[in-house]
């Protein structure tokens, strides 16, 4: 009896150690900035930081991700290091890549760390992506352009030929400079970072600037470029930027619309932001597709983006310049009837309003 009152004493000696860690320790991860935990041989989380409990990895004492108590429960029982990449999966919430180092602490005790992984998982995902597609779009006007030269030299003695062959060889030069621009316009602006320096910009300089640059092909065409909206509104942002972003939209109205139409920008003065939209009576866009024309290399119909020296990076710097704006742009399509795609950007303070609210 007395032996069975002494194991119960140790036992519960035992579990009153194994629930407390120094307060030092407390203190500790309170500070940290990725997941940790402590584990008692019963399972039982002593301490979880912060980013741990808010990824849901701890409830009412317990590990949540069956891998993960798996893993401390390993090291418990012969006490080595471990490595795992964990797929967690939360309610409501797309799965998060977490990447977990488990060890022994003490006698008593495993450490569990765990970083989150998932914004670098994705970013590695996309790099991989963004090149295997930019080393495709390349070897196109790379492959064209070495094909025509070989062919000028047979055709050197034909004059004609090689008026011919020149002229396409200047229109796969000039895609190949145009992709390569826009590539190295969007690795600048991959991370959406906003503007650190903007300043007011004219909407109607820049579009007179954009028809300026549009005019040449639009009356090739024999399309009319016109706007509509009030003149005088300003956003704040970078002008060179915005001037990208409304070229490109007036640029595809024009590549997709028939002859004798017309490409129309208007601008909304809203509140607290101005909408600035591009309206063409093209093809228009299939709803399938209306959530992808904003992707890198995405093209609608790829053989008529070639024909007209699309590189399917256009739209996407346009979302990019709008997100580094704080801004957005959207799209609306019917088939056979055309597209408007709108530009959202904030709208530069009135200083006269605010001085007199002042």
């Amino acid at each position: 009896m007395c032996e069975a009152t002494n194991g119960a004493w140790i036992r519960r000696t035992i579990d009153f150690v194994d629930t407390t860690i120094p307060s030092e320790l407390s203190a500790v991860f309170s500070l940290l900035r990725s997941g940790a935990l402590i584990v008692n041989p019963n399972g039982l989380v002593l301490e979880a930081s912060k980013p741990a409990r808010a990824l849901g990895l701890v409830l009412d004492q317990r590990i949540t991700n069956t891998e993960l108590a798996a893993l401390v429960q390993q090291v418990h029982e012969d006490g080595k290091t471990r490595k795992a990449d964990i797929r967690l999966r939360m309610v409501g919430q797309p799965p998060r890549q977490l990447s977990t180092r488990v060890a022994l602490l003490n006698t008593q005790h495993v450490l569990a760390l765990i970083e989150d992984r998932t914004k670098e998982r994705r970013v590695e995902a996309i790099r991989r992506d963004f090149v295997a597609n930019v080393s495709h779009e390349l070897m196109t006007p790379v492959g064209a352009i070495k094909v025509l030269a070989e062919t000028l030299t047979e055709a050197a003695t034909d004059p004609d030929a090689v008026r011919r062959f020149a002229g396409r060889l200047q229109g796969e030069s000039d895609r190949l400079v145009t992709l390569v621009r826009q590539i190295i316009e969007l690795s600048r602006l991959q991370g959406d970072a906003q503007l650190q320096d903007p300043s007011p910009v004219r909407l109607d300089e820049l579009i007179a600037g954009v028809f300026d640059t549009n005019r040449t092909d639009a009356e090739t065409r024999q399309i009319q470029l016109a706007c509509e909206g009030p003149t005088e509104l300003s956003v704040l942002g970078d002008a060179a930027q915005l001037a990208v972003a409304v070229n490109n939209l007036v640029a595809n109205a024009i590549a997709y619309s028939p002859e004798g139409t017309s490409v129309v920008v208007s601008t909304t003065d809203l509140i607290d932001s101005v909408e600035l939209g591009v309206s063409d009576q093209g093809i228009g866009i299939p709803q399938a597709d209306l959530d992808r024309v904003f992707e890198r290399f995405y093209r609608v119909d790829p053989a008529r983006a070639r024909s007209t020296g699309g590189t399917g990076l256009g739209l996407s710097l346009v979302k990019h310049i709008a997100a580094s704006h704080g801004g957005e742009v959207k799209v609306r399509s019917k088939e056979g009837r055309g597209s408007t795609f709108t530009l959202v950007l904030p709208k530069q303070a009135d200083t006269d309003s605010e001085e007199l609210a002042g």
